[in-house]
């Protein structure tokens, strides 16, 4: 079963919305284009000749959403919300795992860090325009990861790195890794002096 939140403000926006249309609208909650970086969350209007049967149908108070079996997974802790703030009220999505499907806790340790580091950590790189990579992890527990974006060459990526990102990788994956490495501190050597 989907886990979205659809928020006070945003169920009764719909009811609102819907009022104005045919009985029996609903809206659908789906993504475009998921799985890759350019995956969109939206919401349109269902009528009910649209309503398919593998549909996965949740009830709120007044009108149903419905997601399409593709878009499910993709889906998983999304949140609608209604917001209204002195630039206007607007509806507002998040998809956490529009880009990449929720990865299950038994999956390679290879792809529970690339979905840790797709959902978790790029986004909160993505304020400075930057993103990192996940290259590889090595027998001994080390993930090499790269900086891209505004990162690269940037003097706070060894801060970054070691404070933010290796902390909270090495603290999810307590255990299974054992280090977190830059792939550029792989090329610089030790004797940069800048």
């Amino acid at each position: 079963m989907s886990n979205i939140i659809i928020t006070e403000s945003a169920q009764e926006h719909f009811v609102k919305l819907l009022e104005q249309q045919p009985e029996g609208t609903n809206i659908r909650v789906f993504v475009v284009n998921p799985g890759t970086p350019n995956a969109e969350c939206g919401v349109s209007y269902c009528p009910v000749d649209a309503v398919e049967s593998t549909d996965t149908e949740m009830k709120f108070q007044g009108f149903s959403a419905y997601i399409d079996e593709l878009s499910q997974p993709f889906l998983e802790d999304a949140e609608i919300d209604f917001v209204t703030d002195k630039m206007g009220s607007q509806l507002t999505l998040k998809a956490p795992n529009a880009k990449m499907k929720k990865v299950s806790d038994d999956a390679p340790l290879l792809e529970r860090v690339e979905y840790m580091i797709q959902t978790q950590i790029n986004p909160q790189l993505a304020g400075h325009g930057g993103h990192i990579q996940l290259l590889e992890i090595t027998d001994d527990g080390t993930a090499v990861i790269q900086f891209g974006g505004g990162c690269n060459g940037c003097s706070m990526v060894d801060v970054t790195l070691k404070d933010g990102v290796e902390k909270e990788l090495l603290a999810h994956f307590s255990g299974e890794l054992s280090a977190v490495k830059d792939l550029t501190e792989h090329d610089r050597g030790e004797h940069s002096y800048y």
